[in-house]
Formats: structure tokens, C-alpha cells, sequence
């Protein structure tokens, strides 16, 4: 049901330049939302009653049309680069007229109150207006939620305006092309035009707190999964798409704090998020039961395909794209931590798939290596087979998410090297890709033998068996470990031909060196000294 007796003041809404000339909708309910997304063909329920949607133009994010506002606050603290766009300040007055005309010609809106951040210390509050229901259904279930009360005594810190259907002049705009989303730190507003990727509303909160959270509060960001055993040991899984972040944090025997941003401050780390946003594509309840059960009434799932003649969504299909993607509120995950807060991290894990075969299943990295690995966020992935190309393919990602740092990826490492010495936590690298050679030649490593090293890392029983440090990239490599042969620990030895993994190692160094150029200037001389030795 709607909330009847908890109205929006308009006189907040009026501030932002929108009229009282249509109809708005506020803080429904996600069945509501549903009905309304129906009633305008947004989108049509699977056989599981599941909002299913399309996005439009736009299937994933846009990085090359994301700005920052340049102006007095940011000019001299963002790190300008290919993902910190700058935008001098009167292009956002533009946009921000264009889109607020834009909704005040519009018969119906949808206006959302919500929050981010669970522990209440760093609670941010997000006003989000959009033009489609489903957008907002999307906000009601990936950040958290109000009480009726909040609701009553409710001040926004930051907005959200959403102008899908909005095409931008990019000359009178100042922007590459007609979509853009835009964030002001000084008018502490995002806008969104031209795009109905709804990752775009998440992301950008996500960067807004990347920026606010350490320069503010002393709180490291993170773009990580986490997760709590029965006795309250923490765990965080960093890791770049395809790397099994999401499958290996979703661990029946521990608590699912939350599965992809996170802050860890001086006594815990908290989830900023009140769902998940799960990857589709090839989903099976066998692989990945939690995400797939979670596909029910009040889930909105993104750019999938059904079986002809039904509405039975067919996981494989990628005719739309491969980012397929389903969002949900964290409680329709069985085993989910409430509130989504946990303790002190004990470990850490850092997850590449290294298509190369060349690094360790698992290894632990001293604290310097760690902030170097940090900063370098390394995988290697096999390059789409349509285009002919079968060889591994390298990509770096400063801390697993260059595009939403605002800072330095120097200010993220240090911050990470402290709390690693204080706290004594320990840093595990693991590789969920090649053995024995690399693609084409080798084999991908066995999920169950992955699971098994974490679970031994976890357990504490690693921490008597005897390592060895790899010869290029020094990460101490374990000799033995539960449930995992023993060949299989170090790659050099899985290889027929030790020359090409040889050949191999010294090329991957390589990248890693030439990749950290970038960031050599704004780090501590111990993190340059960590970097792989040819």
C-alpha cells in the first residue's frame, strides 16, 4: 500500500524548478510501481512475477559521457582523467534547466526517498525524481530504505534527476554527445539525461561517497563484496567483472553483508547499499541459487530474452547484451546480515582471472603488495570469440572500479596499507583462471578447488604451512593446502613448456609495470617497491 498519510513538501521540489502541474507519485510501493510500469509498457512480469524491462540505447554505463562539475570545490581535489571528466559549471545550469523543463512537461512523475550508507554515522539521504516508474522501482531496491517515521522528518543531502527520454544539444551542453550524466559536488546533484541504463543512478551515488566518505569521514570506500562467519569474522572480495566475486561471496555458511560497495571505518566495515544488482547472464538455480530465487515479484530485471511464446526468461540469450542484470533488495537473500553491517575485516581477498595462467591459485601478499595489487586491480580475460580473437587480453582497474574514483588511487591504497597494519589483516590474491598454460592451451581452474582455498584461508589453515615467494611478482605461494593438489599450487610447475611460462610471467610483469607508470607520482616508495622484479 502507499503511504496516504506521509506527503512530499512540494515546497522542496519547488526549490529545484518543478511545477505542480502533474501528477506525482510518491514513496509507492513496489507493487505499485509495478502497475504503473505496466500500465505505460515499460515492461512486462516473467513467470515468476518479475518486472522485466528494457533499457533502451544504453545496456551498461557510459564512462566516456560522465562529468564532473569543475568549480572551486573540485578543481584542485578530483583526479582528472579518462573517468574524472571535468565540466565547467555553467554547462550544469544548462542541463539542469533542460531537465527540469524536461519533467515539468511531463503528465506523471515518480519521486523516491531514500538513503545510503547502514551505519548510521555516514547515513547520506538521496532524493531521486524520475519520469519512469521503473527507474524508481530500481531506487526503492538498491538503496535503503525509510521508516515511516524517517520518512516524516525527512531532509534530502543529495538529488537524483532523471531524464531518460531527454536528448542533450552536446554543443549548447558541453558534452560529448546527447546523454550525460552529471555530478555536482557543490550543488550536491546528479543528473542523468538521455540514458535508462539504471546502473547509472546506482554509480553515481557510489562515486559521490568514493569522494565524500575519505576526504570527510576518514572512511575507506571500497567497491568490494563482504560477507560475516557464525563468529563474526568479516571477509571482503575485490575483483573485476568475471573474476567470481559475486559466487564467491555468496557463501551458505556466512552472512551476506553486501555484494558490491562497502566502507570500512575505524570499528567495521557497512554495506552503502539496501540491494543487489546481480549479473544475469547465464544464471542457473543450480550455479547460483540465491540470485536466482531473488527473481521474483518486485525484482526488475534489465535487457533479458525470453523463450519463444513464453514468459520464461532465457538466461543465455545475449541477443540485447551480455550485461544482463536483475535488481533486488537485499532481504530477498536468505542468508542476508540485518542491518548490513559487519566486523573488523580478517581477510581479505583479491580475485583475478588471470586468463595467462601465469599467477598463483592462492597466495598472500604483504601489506606493501597489497596496496600495489590494489592500485593495479588486475585481470586478464579471453576476448569475445565473434571478433575472432582468442588470445588473453589484460585490463587494469584502479582499486576494481577506476570509474568511480574521484580521488587520487594513491589516497585508497594508503588509506588500505593502514588499516591492513593496524588491524593485522590478512590479504589473499587469488586467481580463478588459467592453470597449465594459458587459454587455449591450459585448463580454468575447478570452482570447487577455489572455494576450498578460500575456505582454508578463512579457517586459519594456511597459517602453518610453508610458502614460497614467487620468483617475479613475490606474493608467497602455500606448498599445501586442504582439499587442493598440491601440484596445482604453483603454476610454474602446471606447465608442460616451464620456458613459456617463463616467457609468460616476464610479459605479464611487464604490463603490471608499464600499467603502474600512471600512478608512480601520487604512492609511498614502499608500493613502488612491490612491483613485480624481471
Amino acid at each position: 500500500m502507499s503511504l496516504p498519510t506521509i506527503a512530499i513538501p512540494f515546497n522542496q521540489l519547488s526549490r529545484l524548478g518543478l511545477r505542480q502541474n502533474h501528477t506525482l507519485h510518491y514513496q509507492l510501493t513496489p507493487e505499485e510501481l509495478v502497475q504503473d510500469a505496466l500500465r505505460l509498457n515499460e515492461g512486462i512480469l516473467n513467470d515468476t512475477g518479475a518486472l522485466v524491462m528494457r533499457t533502451g540505447e544504453f545496456t551498461g554505463r557510459s564512462p566516456k559521457d560522465k562529468f564532473t562539475v569543475k568549480d572551486e570545490i573540485t578543481a584542485s581535489t578530483v583526479h582528472w582523467n579518462e573517468f574524472n571528466q571535468p565540466l565547467e559549471e555553467k554547462y550544469f545550469h544548462i542541463i539542469h534547466k533542460k531537465i527540469v523543463e524536461h519533467l515539468n512537461g511531463k503528465n506523471e512523475l515518480w519521486v523516491r526517498d531514500a538513503y545510503a550508507c547502514a551505519d548510521p554515522r555516514y547515513r547520506m539521504n538521496i532524493r531521486v525524481v524520475n519520469e519512469q516508474p521503473a527507474i524508481n522501482l530500481f531506487a526503492h531496491n538498491m538503496f535503503l530504505r525509510l521508516t515511516d517515521e524517517e520518512l516524516e522528518h525527512f531532509t534530502p543531502d543529495w538529488h537524483i534527476l532523471s531524464a531518460p527520454s531527454l536528448r542533450l544539444d552536446p554543443q549548447e551542453c558541453g558534452t560529448r554527445q546527447h546523454n550525460a550524466s552529471v555530478i555536482s559536488f557543490k550543488h550536491r546533484t546528479i543528473l542523468i539525461a538521455g540514458s535508462g541504463y539504471t546502473g547509472e543512478t546506482k554509480k553515481g551515488i557510489f562515486t559521490v561517497l568514493n569522494y565524500i566518505l575519505p576526504q570527510e569521514k576518514g572512511v575507506l570506500s571500497m567497491h568490494c563484496s563482504a560477507n560475516m562467519g557464525k563468529d563474526g569474522d568479516t571477509a571482503l572480495f575485490f575483483g573485476l567483472s568475471g573474476t567470481g566475486k559475486t559466487t564467491l561471496s555468496a557463501d551458505p555458511q556466512r552472512m551476506l553483508i553486501g555484494d558490491d560497495e562497502h566502507g570500512w571505518t575505524n570499528n567495521g566495515v557497512f554495506n552503502f547499499e539496501g540491494g543487489c544488482y546481480a549479473k544475469c547472464i547465464d544464471l542457473s538455480e543450480e550455479k547460483e541459487p540465491e540470485i536466482f530465487h531473488a527473481i521474483r515479484p518486485g525484482a526488475l530485471v534489465e535487457n533479458t530474452m525470453f523463450y519463444a511464446g513464453t514468459n520464461k526468461i532465457n538466461f543465455s540469450d545475449k541477443s540485447i547484451t551480455e550485461n544482463t542484470r536483475v535488481s533486488y533488495p537485499l532481504d530477498y537473500i536468505s542468508n542476508a546480515q540485518e542491518p548490513s553491517i559487519g566486523n573488523l575485516p580478517a581477510n581479505i581477498f583479491f580475485l583475478t582471472c588471470d586468463a595467462y595462467g601465469v599467477l598463483p591459485p592462492i597466495s598472500k601478499l604483504t601489506p606493501a603488495q597489497a596496496m600495489y595489487q590494489f592500485i593495479s586491480g588486475y585481470t586478464a580475460k579471453v576476448a569475445g570469440t565473434e571478433a575472432g580473437v582468442t588470445e588473453p587480453k589484460s585490463t587494469f582497474s584502479a582499486c576494481f572500479g577506476a570509474p568511480f574514483l574521484p580521488l587520487h588511487p594513491g589516497k585508497y591504497a594508503a588509506m588500505l596499507g593502514e588499516k591492513l597494519r593496524r588491524h593485522e589483516v590478512k590479504v589473499w590474491m587469488i586467481n580463478t583462471g588459467w592453470t597449465g598454460g594459458a587459454y587455449g592451451t591450459g585448463s580454468r581452474m575447478k570452482l570447487s578447488y577455489t572455494r576450498a582455498m578460500i575456505t582454508a584461508a578463512l579457517e586459519g589453515k594456511l597459517d602453518q604451512v610453508e610458502f614460497i615467494n614467487h620468483p617475479v611478482f613475490g606474493m608467497a605461494v602455500p606448498q599445501s593446502c586442504p582439499h587442493v593438489p598440491a601440484e596445482l599450487l604453483n603454476p610454474r610447475n602446471t606447465w608442460a613448456d616451464k620456458a613459456a611460462y617463463d616467457a609468460a610471467a616476464r610479459n605479464l610483469a611487464q604490463q603490471f609495470i608499464k600499467n603502474f607508470e600512471k600512478y608512480a607520482a601520487g604512492v609511498q616508495e614502499e608500493i613502488l617497491e612491490a612491483a613485480p622484479v624481471i
